[in-house]
């Protein structure tokens, strides 16, 4: 693909995540079928890519090197079995032509400490070179305000790219249930998602210790202030062991562009850090374990004491592995992280 038709390609996506906000939606024509639910893998790969030019001399991303850097992990992560040989066919092995496709992005910290815009351009894209119509992507999380000030435009209906929160269509009638949680689910998940790819930031969080993939799940039901007591432990784990979303998610790609290492889980500038990163896994037990432990190293070069010190250790990670769970893995002997 030449420069001129790479530049077009980049203008479209953000046409399409810059549409005019359209008011109400349709309710969709009855659940997906959830796809088999699969068990936990007897070892995890996380993939940290990082390009310390990722943002140039500026502060923006820069768009191309961002599509470069997701497309080596992406190839890292499919290297260890049937190498891909394009980042296309990377993504082919994740979805396929036919398929609804949302993007669970984090919008809750405003532009300071989101899911990256340009981040979520480049996975588009790929998409739509593996096969998925525009109109069957949907990028979401629970409030289309929040997503706006963290810089989306809300996009409804037409053949584009779709983008809003969970407030314009609504959660299910219906209590999900697992443990100790019982919610309502978005629509967009249990009705527009095929395939769900979660795309977090990483970042502290007051209560829970820190704040990742498996957090992410609390923007896909109706009552999170309902789960926040004990370092939201064992509700993390038990809202990721509702079927609805354990069956659809595919794949974790961590935004750590930005990154904080206190304060969280609002934006703080000063507890904040240009890691210039991604981290992605199919395993959201690896990675939290993973993510945890940078943001561990980055309080100790700040002068902080550990999470486990401050009394807010993540442990709904180690129960998130456990025996009756089994979401993957937290024992870093079982975690191979592979930097590129």
């Amino acid at each position: 693909m030449d420069a001129s038709q790479s530049a077009s390609r980049r203008d479209f996506l953000r046409q399409c995540l810059a549409g005019a906000a359209a008011l109400g939606a349709s309710s969709g024509a009855g659940l997906l079928a959830p796809a088999q639910q699969s068990a936990p893998p007897a070892n995890s790969r996380v993939i940290v890519a990082r390009d310390p030019m990722l943002r140039g001399s500026g502060a923006t991303v820069d768009a191309r090197r961002m599509e470069a850097l997701l497309d080596r992990a992406m190839l890292a992560l499919f290297s260890r079995d049937r190498p891909a040989g394009t980042p296309v066919e990377a993504w082919k092995r994740l979805v396929r032509p036919g398929q609804t496709v949302s993007l669970k992005v984090n919008t809750l910290g405003g532009r300071g400490i989101s899911t990256n815009l340009q981040l979520v351009e480049a996975i588009c894209a790929r998409l739509q070179q593996a096969g998925i119509k525009p109109a069957d992507i949907v990028v979401w999380d629970r409030d289309s305000d929040e997503m706006e000030r963290a810089g989306f435009r809300l996009s409804m209906g037409g053949n584009r790219v779709q983008c809003y929160g969970t407030d314009r269509v609504d959660y299910e009638q219906d209590l999900a249930a697992y443990g100790s949680v019982g919610s309502r689910l978005s629509k967009i998940l249990t009705r527009r998602s095929d395939v769900l790819i979660n795309l977090p930031v990483l970042k502290d969080h007051d209560g829970a210790g820190v704040t990742i993939a498996l957090k992410n799940m609390y923007g896909v039901i109706h009552n999170p202030n309902k789960y926040h007591p004990n370092g939201c432990n064992p509700y993390i784990a038990d809202v990721n062991m509702l079927p609805q979303i354990r069956s659809r998610m595919r794949l974790t790609i961590c935004d750590a562009t930005t990154a904080m290492y206190e304060g969280g889980p609002g934006f703080k500038p000063q507890f904040s850090w240009r890691y210039n990163g991604l981290l992605v896994s199919q395993d959201p037990v690896a990675l939290d374990a993973t993510g945890w432990q940078m943001i561990e190293r980055k309080r100790a070069e700040n002068g902080l004491r550990t999470l486990e010190a401050e009394q807010r250790a993540p442990r709904y990670i180690a129960t998130a592995a456990d025996r009756t769970h089994r979401l993957g893995n937290s024992d870093r002997r079982k975690i191979t992280t592979v930097e590129v």
